[in-house]
């Protein structure tokens, strides 16, 4: 395992993308190198965080177990897993620490158990302990109660309880916070253990058990990952990607957040942060393909059977995001804390809940397109949905948007454009072969020629000789690049290349690799990660492999941290990630393109 940097900022921010996580199907933890937990939503991903020192460094909530004297600190997942190993050398001995948000022996447990093991590997390490419960932005004061049973800290509705073994040395322990400290000697092992529940009864299991669940848990994901299918010649990094998408997985439900964390700038200092935990359709729908492409069958069918119930629940028309448990998502507002690095405003909910963007059709019928075409069945009100979806699309694909990039500015943009040209192309072929109605085949079929023929008159620039962001536009827009997938590759052959190189020219930073998403954001915020590899995507599947093969590579060894885990965004110029980490759209764009680099 290779040793990364522990050092924070003045402030006490860590680099966004020195984090790694950990989850159980319905939240996800942050965890710092030098042993700080520093965001956790529990009990779900959306809900109040209780450790927010990702966005208020001096006062957030944190959950730390750090050795004192630290030279060096090297991590990795356990093999096809996600439970993390961090090995920490002092100036006094070596020791392990292996830390599991566990599940149990039918999936997911009742209550969150965080569990952090200590094992003792050379000379003596002392660890030191500080819980401090969050104030859910100022919103509540924690408390503590002493119960018969255990000493509780109260954060709003949630309960929260701190295990330890005997050996722990408690320096303090009131309302706001525990501090403590705790020796191990080679061969010892000791438990570190927090169990949190909202509105429901708080159980406190023996640490052993704690104990036990961490590598019951270790064992559950390695036999997800047994259970997957993938020929890909990047499978080490394939499944590192498949397992970063199940930290977005909601299981109560099936929904798919776009990303763990919220509110982390794009550029920082700047405006641009947004808070991702809720699940938009398109990403939804493409993580939902990458389950399908790795043979996750379940996680992809829960998946879609609950984005389909839900946008059918939520007719006429389709939001572009929803709440993980089918609602549509609040009005966005600010929090009144201090942010990663100053970066105001510290944003919950989202404004692109009102938005107007077409190009959800194509991803809603490519997605059902790709759910049949790996051999699943429609049952009959998803196929009146999904044919109400495209007569839809044939009706709504003229108006102004606010295209994939989700802008205030209302334009017709060309991704939008080539998005209903692929809903109505796919919503042909289900209907051609029997799996939603004919009724309107021929209406569609003239209907999709007609926007291709739009987009060619209308956003190709011949002096730029590429497809523009938006009719009467010269800007760039690298989400084109998705259209390989989509299918404009094939029938638009040369002007995609020449789209494609005129990104690589106006669009790329030095090294030419990393992209910004289009043309003028160069000075607002990093290059999009997930753009990257789509380009790989652009050269793979028009079998320009070894460019392919090139670019992919390169992107591995600059984007993913130590343990294989990408934000959304990357600053070029310091080496240093930006946006909401772990995102979901940056793993699955790396699946898909490590197919395309195959060939597939």
């Amino acid at each position: 395992m290779e040793g990364v940097s522990i050092a924070r900022d003045p402030e006490g921010h860590a680099p966004i993308n020195a984090y790694a996580a950990i989850g159980d199907g319905r939240s996800a933890a942050l965890i710092a190198p030098d042993g700080s937990i520093d965001w956790w939503c529990a009990p779900c991903l959306d809900a109040p965080p209780l450790f927010d020192r990702l966005l208020d460094a001096a006062d957030g909530g944190r959950f730390v177990l750090q050795a004192r004297n630290i030279e060096n600190v090297s991590r990795r997942y356990r093999p096809d897993s996600n439970v993390l190993e961090t090995e920490v050398r002092t100036v006094s001995g070596r020791a392990l620490v292996t830390e599991s948000l566990n599940s149990g022996p039918a999936g997911r447990l009742p209550w969150s158990e965080l569990a952090r093991r200590i094992e003792g590997l050379d000379g003596e390490v002392t660890f030191d302990l500080h819980y401090l419960p969050g104030t859910r932005a100022g919103s509540c004061t924690p408390w503590m109660s002493d119960t018969p049973n255990g000493c509780v800290h109260h954060v709003g509705p949630v309960m929260t309880m701190l295990r330890y073994p005997e050996q722990t040395r408690i320096e303090q322990c009131d309302d706001r916070e525990v501090r403590g400290s705790i020796q191990v000697a080679p061969g010892e092992r000791a438990i570190i253990a927090l169990l949190a529940s909202q509105d429901e009864v708080l159980p406190v299991p023996p640490l052993q058990d704690i104990d036990t669940r961490i590598d019951r848990s270790d064992r559950e994901w390695r036999q997800w990952v047994a259970d997957l299918h993938c020929e890909s010649r990047q499978r080490s990094e394939v499944m590192c990607s498949a397992l970063a998408l199940k930290f977005l997985w909601f299981a109560p439900t099936g929904a798919i957040a776009a990303a763990v964390s919220a509110s982390l700038p794009e550029r920082l200092g700047g405006d641009k942060n947004w808070d991702y935990r809720y699940a938009w359709v398109r990403d939804a729908a493409y993580v939902i393909k990458a389950f399908l492409r790795v043979g996750a069958l379940p996680d992809a069918k829960a998946g879609f059977s609950w984005l389909m119930t839900t946008i059918g629940r939520h007719r006429p028309g389709i939001p572009p995001c929803y709440t993980l448990r089918g609602e549509r998502v609040e009005q966005e507002r600010y929090i009144d804390i201090p942010g990663y690095q100053g970066s105001q405003p510290v944003r919950v909910g989202n404004t692109a809940t009102d938005q107007l963007q077409t190009c959800v059709y194509g991803d809603v019928l490519e997605m059902a397109s790709r759910m049949i075409e790996a051999g699943h069945i429609l049952d009959p009100a998803t196929a009146r949905l999904l044919f109400e979806l495209a007569d839809e699309c044939a009706d709504q694909w003229m108006r102004k948007d606010c295209g994939f990039w989700e802008l205030e500015e209302l334009q017709h943009y060309t991704m939008s454009k080539v998005e209903c040209w692929m809903a109505l192309r796919r919503a042909c072929e289900l209907a051609e072969k029997g799996h939603i109605t004919r009724a309107r085949l021929p209406r569609w079929q003239r209907e999709k020629e007609r926007i291709l023929d739009w987009i060619d008159t209308h956003c190709w620039d011949e002096s730029k000789q590429a497809y523009v962001m938006h009719a009467g536009s010269d800007r760039l827009d690298a989400s084109l690049m998705l259209a390989s997938r989509f299918g404009l590759a094939e029938v638009r052959r040369e002007r995609f290349i020449a789209t494609r190189d005129a990104m690589r020219r106006e669009l790329c930073d030095a090294s030419g690799d990393l992209l910004w998403r289009y043309s003028g954001m160069q000075d607002c915020e990093g290059t999009f990660i997930s753009c990257a590899f789509w380009m790989v995507e652009a050269y793979g599947l028009l079998d320009e492999r070894d460019e392919a093969e090139r670019l992919f590579h390169s992107l591995l060894g600059r984007v993913r941290n130590d343990v294989g885990l990408m934000p959304e965004m990357w600053d070029p110029l310091t080496g240093q990630g930006l946006g909401n980490t772990p995102q979901g759209l940056s793993h699955l764009a790396l699946i898909h393109a490590a197919f395309a680099v195959d060939g597939h």
